[in-house]
């Protein structure tokens, strides 16, 4: 039976997961600085996904209600195994306040921007207390859209923003204010009820939204765009059945090993900017080792074969 939103604002229960790898659900939330607010979508079926099925339904302070200016329909179709970059749509470079654009380097980020006037919809003017439901259905009908995930604890304020405690109480670090949320691997779906605590780390990695490197300030989502899931492992896409590429221990307090890599000539290691860390040419090795001591954060290996094909593994550095 579909969960809809006016069951889940009515009822408490234990989280339940939709069926595993079958329905999109949020891989990645960015709550940055200003106006730097996007959502990822990940499509974890073999089947490509029209997405003006779906909707973005935020749901602000606490509320358990919302109105079609609360809504907003999405645009275009998601790839098997592929994502999709929603982002605010402010763009004006002379806007201020409330118009502040978007930071350029998550704008080039963008597959569709959203919600440009507030009066209008107001779906991606969200905080780090705002619950961001995604949901299969019309923006006129919300009542009955079919839950597909959720973000935060319906019904809850959590004050600023959810905290690393769990039981929730408020004394925790802010983990889901000016912070970007990346869904672990494990994940195999959406949240379909309503929890009775939100634990942000339970299914999240959080990461700071902007990084200060010497005085300037970067927007550290260089990992929007792409998604580690273990349903890729499922044999939907021929490139990773083939190459059943592992990264492990992940996350991992120093070294971390990749495996499956034998028929992958380059590996390049680059952080949550895009910078390059590592490089490693002309490999043959099946496993290849790298030492991060001292280094914590997220990472991304590329690596890329003589054919051209390449795939992409996350690793967190604790």
């Amino acid at each position: 039976m579909k969960k809809t939103l006016l069951l889940i604002a009515t009822c408490i229960g234990s989280m339940t997961m939709a069926q595993d790898c079958s329905d999109l659900f949020i891989s990645e939330y960015v709550e940055g600085w200003s106006n730097n607010k996007a959502i990822e979508l990940y499509n974890p079926t073999d089947a490509d996904i029209d997405l003006s099925q779906y909707i973005i339904v935020r749901y602000s302070n606490g509320s358990t209600s919302a109105t079609p200016a609360n809504a907003v329909a999405l645009i275009g179709t998601i790839p098997s195994l592929g994502t999709h970059v929603g982002v605010i749509e402010k763009l004006d470079q002379a806007g201020t306040g409330q118009e502040a654009p978007v930071w350029d380097s998550l704008q080039a980020r963008a597959d569709q921007f959203y919600c440009p006037e507030y009066n209008v919809s107001n779906a991606f003017y969200w905080n780090g207390n705002d619950v961001v439901v995604l949901a299969k259905g019309s923006i006129g009908d919300i009542l009955n859209a079919e839950l597909i995930d959720m973000f935060g604890k319906l019904g809850e304020d959590p004050g600023v923003a959810w905290t690393s405690d769990f039981p929730y109480t408020g004394a925790g670090d802010e983990v889901t204010k000016d912070h970007s949320m990346i869904r672990k691997a494990s994940i195999l779906g959406g949240v379909t009820n309503l929890p009775s605590f939100f634990d942000p780390l339970e299914e999240y990695d959080s990461i700071p939204a902007v990084v200060d490197i010497g005085g300037q300030l970067y927007g550290n989502w260089f990992s929007l765009g792409e998604h580690t899931c273990d349903c890729a492992t499922l044999g939907f896409s021929e490139e990773i059945s083939n190459a059943p590429v592992r990264v492990f221990p992940n996350p991992s307090t120093a070294e971390f090993d990749v495996s499956g890599v034998a028929t992958y000539n380059t590996l390049v290691v680059l952080n949550s900017l895009g910078q390059e860390v590592r490089r490693m040419e002309n490999n043959t090795k099946s496993v290849v080792s790298f030492d991060f001591s001292g280094r914590r954060g997220v990472y991304f290996v590329k690596m890329s074969a003589i054919d051209g094909s390449t795939i992409t593994k996350r690793v967190i550095v604790k």
